[in-house]
């Protein structure tokens, strides 16, 4: 009896290791799945955040920065700089011509005083009474005629020019009216009479003419 119960558990262990065996294709699911599960396990674990750049990298683009808004200043100040030296230039250079031109003003003036002397002296003088019967009085005259007339001469080569302004008109910049008159013949706002004549130096009014003006009637 013992005998036969040992044979039949020998038949038996074959079989029963191959109940035990697993299977290729039952391997294989569980190799898948468990690959499956890391990369799903791999996909929602948090992204690591980026490394941020060391501090010495931060300190110089922040001292980069600093330098050129400082380069941009100092090139818009040269620009400033550059500008106001040229107009300065201009300036002082207007200054310099102009003084060049109006710096013997003040002599001009006084010599203005000696040309009316001159005029009125030889307008003075009666016109019969020059003759060669009076050669003292005839020379005299023909002196200062000479004289007033180089004097003019000088006047118009440093830019003096005489202004007798008889029947132009009336420009309130060279003329100063002294009186306002009807005359006959003459257009109202014109020049009828000239008391005194005027001077412009370089094209600048030096004195202004004393005239009466013409009016309606």
């Amino acid at each position: 009896m013992a005998a036969r119960c040992v044979r039949l558990a020998r038949r038996s262990l074959p079989a029963l290791s191959l109940c035990l065996r697993p299977s290729p294709r039952l391997l294989c699911t569980a190799t898948k799945q468990k690959s499956n599960g890391q990369g799903l396990e791999e996909d929602t674990r948090p992204s690591e955040p980026k490394p941020e750049p060391p501090a010495t990298d931060k300190v110089l683009l922040e001292e980069k920065g600093r330098l050129e808004e400082q380069l941009r200043e100092t090139v818009e100040k040269y620009k400033r700089a550059l500008a106001d030296t040229e107009n300065l230039r201009q300036r002082s250079q207007k200054l310099i011509e102009e003084a060049k031109l109006y710096g013997i003003q003040g002599f001009c003036k006084d010599l203005l005083e000696v040309a009316d002397i001159l005029e009125k002296a030889t307008q003075s003088v009666p016109k019969e009474a020059i003759r060669d019967e009076n050669p003292h009085l005839k020379s005299l005259y023909e002196g200062l005629v000479m004289t007033e007339v180089q004097m003019q001469k000088v006047f118009t080569k440093h830019g003096l020019l005489r202004l007798d302004p008889v029947g132009a008109k009336f420009d309130p910049y060279e003329h100063e009216a002294l009186f306002h008159t009807p005359v006959e013949g003459k257009e109202p706002g014109t020049v009828a009479l000239v008391s005194k004549v005027g001077y412009k130096l370089h094209g600048r009014t030096l004195r202004p003419a004393l005239v009466g003006v013409a009016k309606e009637a």
